[in-house]
């Protein structure tokens, strides 16, 4: 007889043997979500409470939880000092069984290697001293120490094992003179190595090394010392400045248990910068070698930058420009496989890296392993989309909810027949995501371009059209693209047809992106390149109507620079009659000396308009004030622009001085006029009555950092006594950094200053006992009123010359 089937509609209560899952607990839930947030240092901490708290209250005190814990910890962040000694320590003070002596092993075998940290090489020496009591294990601790210096002894904090390693060799028993000579031999080694390092301790032992030499014998000990003084001084000098480098970075000394200091994504904010500035300062000053290691010893000097690019890539461990410098020197010293190791645990710390991207894919193209890089690209491509994708959905969320708002605002306007709501303006709203979208677009670009490149350069144009057409038909690459590829087609293609291969993808590209003016833009400076003027006059009729005035200007720019250089004047005057209608406000000036101009030399704005003289008068100020001559780079020798070629480029614009810059401001007065209160005032010679009366102005010519500097000394000196004569001033020349002398090149002449003169103690007064009333409210002023759609806003600013105003160069 057959079972009965039992009916899937009809739910049947558990029996008591049912496997009924457990209720989640806060350590699985916590342990959960940070798989999914793994930057939450707070909660890692939490987590490790949450596990020793747990495995406490367990009768066999395995610390699994708490292992497990600290595994998912070092998994994300690993070589991290605090986790990896509190964990060794779980199971160090524990030796009753088997099991745990074999936890400590494996632990230190794990972390030892690699580790930079001093601390951890501590507990090894401690593991090795509890686990050899027996006969024979002097000579094991020995051999021990000198592992555990031929790794960790160039740092700075190593000083304590080598005054530990020094006393062990002080307590060794000798039976015989011969043993004895070895001892003394084994220390004098050991001193004059330890001696000539920066370590934090060099000063005590130095002082030892001259009692130990001085007790053996009095006459070698005088030579030993002589010729260690030098190292011994090179060593003292770069501690000290070994300790100011340092100060900045963040280094905890030695890593505290309770505390775990856990590295955070940068956002390269004000305070993010500095600190990767320190760092790269720091690692550049190990790499020029301060302590003057010679090349017999090029082994310690690895060693110390080694040591400190492991130290950097752990404290800074997501930011891929520190582990492109380690992954740099390292395969510069020739130790390639380990170059290759630090690119690969920079990925796995910053899987959308570009720069490690790329470097790990060249260097697998240079070992010929095509299809690792194609891999590796697709990885990157992934991390990528899933960024992008993630963005696209929060920038469309944003747009719909700005949507609806100007719905309900729009109704709300029709309600109250105002155009505001409750005395409130009415703003879009601006979508950052939608802008960080447009951004990653384009870096996603970048790299499909870079992948476009490989695939030309490895594996032929077959392999390059191929990922050009899975790259076209992706929805987050931009124009850019399209111009790559046809540009690559025009020039690589040596089959006679890269040049209509080329139109024709850039035609393919106007159906996707005829709209963006930077790709009508390369589309018509490609045709003018390639002498295709009636494509390119056909194209430009074609699109210039098509964008606002302010969106025109790059093409009106590029097409009146071809129509300048090579057309017929009437057709110059013809064109430029049809951008005055465009653009009535531009001056006149600025037509007639572009269409005169050639490339980089403008004589109407050199010569008629007195740019290089004005240049010129700059350049002599700066001489006057300072003593030396501008840099090279910041002058041509017409006497202007910065040697770009450009005397008044956007960013070395100058304007001729004017005497009287506001209209509005009363002119100055005539020479032989007095000012009131000018006889309060000292007399220019008189430097002691003019001291007192007003505090020492700066340095000359000096700005930013230096004036800060200046501001902070002067805060730190004692106020001026009236009675004592002020100390002599120094006036020697004052050497500016180059970027200052560009600066001050595009400052007016201190000669057209005409502003009033005020008598400092005076303001200081009125400005202490100024009441200042308070005021509730500030009234708003009205909205401007609605422009006319279709013209950009009045531009009234003099012509100044070539890039004055917003244009754009051809990019071929």
């Amino acid at each position: 007889m057959s079972e009965p089937v039992p009916d899937p509609t009809v739910k049947s209560e558990p029996g008591p043997d049912a496997d009924i899952p457990p209720p989640t607990s806060d350590y699985d839930a916590l342990l959960t979500r940070l798989q999914e947030s793994p930057h939450d240092s707070e909660s890692w901490k939490r987590l490790i409470d949450l596990a020793e708290t747990a495995d406490k209250n367990t009768a066999d005190n395995n610390w699994t939880l708490t292992s497990k814990a600290y595994d998912a910890l070092l998994q994300q962040y690993p070589n991290t000092a605090a986790a990896q000694v509190a964990y060794i320590r779980l199971f160090f003070d524990d030796f009753s069984g088997e099991a745990g002596l074999k936890r400590v092993e494996n632990l230190l075998n794990r972390f030892l290697r690699f580790s930079p940290h001093v601390e951890i090489w501590k507990l090894y020496l401690s593991y090795v001293r509890k686990t050899n009591q027996a006969g024979g294990a002097r000579e094991i601790f020995r051999k021990a120490f000198d592992y555990v210096l031929n790794h960790i002894g160039q740092d700075r904090d190593s000083g304590s094992i080598w005054a530990e390693y020094i006393q062990f060799l002080h307590a060794a028993d000798t039976t015989s003179t011969w043993e004895e000579g070895q001892k003394m031999e084994a220390l004098r080694k050991v001193y004059h190595r330890a001696v000539q390092i920066p370590l934090s301790n060099v000063e005590k032992l130095w002082g030892e090394l001259e009692s130990f030499e001085m007790g053996l014998n009095k006459i070698t000990a005088k030579k030993f010392m002589q010729d260690l003084t030098p190292g011994y001084m090179q060593a003292r000098s770069t501690l000290r400045q070994l300790t100011t480098y340092l100060q900045g970075l963040g280094l905890h000394p030695p890593p505290d248990p309770s505390h775990f200091w856990l590295p955070s994504p940068p956002t390269f904010s004000k305070d993010d910068r500095p600190l990767i500035g320190r760092w790269k300062t720091y690692l550049k000053w190990e790499e020029g070698n301060p302590l003057a290691i010679e090349e017999k010893d090029r082994a310690n000097l690895i060693l110390r930058i080694q040591l400190a690019y492991r130290k950097a890539v752990i404290w800074m461990r997501y930011y891929p420009e520190i582990w492109f410098m380690a992954f740099s020197w390292t395969a510069s010293v020739g130790r390639t496989d380990e170059a290759v190791t630090i690119l690969k645990a920079g990925l796995e710390a910053n899987p959308d890296s570009f720069v490690l991207t790329f470097a790990y894919a060249e260097h697998l193209e240079k070992t010929n392993d095509f299809p690792a890089v194609h891999a590796e690209y697709e990885r990157f491509f992934g991390v990528l989309a899933a960024d992008l994708s993630r963005l696209s959905t929060a920038a469309a969320a944003a747009t719909a909810a700005s949507e609806t708002k100007a719905e309900f605002d729009d109704l709300t306007l029709e309600t109250n027949g105002s155009e505001t709501t409750n005395g409130v303006e009415t703003t879009p709203t601006v979508n950052a995501d939608q802008e960080r979208l447009n951004e990653r677009k384009k870096e996603y670009t970048n790299a499909q371009i870079n992948y476009m490149r490989f695939a030309r350069r490895a594996q032929g144009f077959a392999a390059y059209r191929a990922a050009f057409g899975k790259a076209r038909r992706d929805e987050f690459c931009s124009w850019e693209v399209f111009e790559s590829a046809a540009l690559t087609e025009y020039r690589c293609n040596f089959t006679g047809d890269g040049r209509d291969v080329a139109g024709r993808i850039f035609e393919t590209g106007m159906k996707k992106f005829g709209t963006d003016v930077d790709f009508v833009e390369g589309h018509l400076s490609f045709l003018l390149t390639i002498n295709d003027e009636n494509n390119a006059r056909a194209l430009f009729e074609r699109v210039i109507g098509t964008f606002t005035p302010q969106q025109a200007r790059p093409l009106w720019e590029r097409w009146s620079r071809f129509q300048y250089q090579y057309e017929t004047l009437e057709a110059v005057l013809k064109l430029e009659a049809r951008m005055a209608e465009i653009y009535p406000n531009d001056p006149p000036i600025k037509r007639f000396a572009q269409r005169h101009a050639s490339r980089t030399i403008d004589a109407i704005a050199e010569h008629d308009l007195g740019v290089a003289m004005s240049r010129k008068q700059v350049s002599a100020n700066i001489i006057k004030s300072t003593g030396s001559y501008p840099p090279s780079s910041s002058f041509n020798q017409n006497g202007s622009g910065n040697g770009s070629g450009n005397p008044l480029s956007p960013t070395n614009s100058f304007s001729i001085p004017n005497p009287n810059p506001n209209p509005n401001k009363r002119p100055p007065p005539p020479p032989d006029r007095k000012r009131e209160n000018d006889y309060k005032r000292p007399r220019p010679d008189d430097r002691t009555e003019r001291r007192r009366y007003s505090p020492p102005p700066p340095p000359p010519a000096q700005s930013g950092p230096s004036t800060s500097a200046w501001e902070r000394d002067r805060d730190n000196k004692p106020p001026l006594r009236r009675d004592v004569p002020p100390p002599p001033r120094d006036d020697k020349p004052v050497t500016l950094p180059p970027i200052l002398h560009r600066f001050i090149a595009q400052l007016p002449p201190a000669e057209t200053f005409n502003g009033p003169v005020f008598n400092v103690e005076n303001l200081m007064d009125k400005l202490k006992t100024a009441v200042i009333p308070s005021t509730s409210a500030r009234a708003r002023s009205p909205p401007p009123p609605p422009r006319a759609s279709g013209r950009p806003p009045p531009d009234y600013s003099p012509y100044q010359g070539p890039g004055s105003m917003p244009t754009r160069r051809g990019r071929y």
